[in-house]
């Protein structure tokens, strides 16, 4: 039997060495899907309560409704949204040059986007517009990346 998937949702995601990672399911966007922000933890936790002052590692899009259903991830339960993730946030976006850099940003609220050309730093923290998979979900939170 699989569960929908709603916002406030923690996310279970079995890692590999019996590691266990945790997100929340935050926002839905009806192009991109499921926005997760995902946690610093890598182990199992007997109070999922604890993940409301736990600092997260990054934002992502991510197909959670077909990987809950393919038991890939598991829900584990609901908390409530802080104030400050409320918000829909802005994302940083760019196509990479044969060098592999980005010379020109765009900036992404959701609903429009902007050509800014070089960030800022402030701007840099933004997360990277894009959906991942569960292998890449996966290798980025072991990894430690805060993309």
């Amino acid at each position: 039997m699989s569960k929908r998937p709603r916002l406030g949702d923690i996310v279970e995601i079995p890692l590999p060495e019996n590691g266990t990672g945790y997100a929340q399911y935050t926002h839905k966007h009806k192009q991109y899907g499921a926005l997760l922000r995902v946690f610093q933890i890598r182990e199992k936790l007997e109070d999922i309560a604890y993940l409301s002052n736990t600092p997260h590692q990054f934002t992502t899009f991510f197909p959670l409704g077909a990987a809950v259903n393919r038991q890939i991830v598991s829900i584990v339960g609901n908390l409530p949204i802080k104030d400050e993730f409320k918000a829909f946030p802005v994302f940083r976006a760019g196509v990479a040059n044969q060098s592999g850099i980005v010379e020109v940003w765009w900036l992404w609220d959701g609903k429009s986007e902007e050509r800014i050309g070089k960030l800022s730093p402030k701007q840099m923290e933004y997360p990277i517009r894009g959906v991942i998979n569960d292998t890449l979900l996966i290798e980025r939170i072991c990894e430690g990346w805060q993309g």
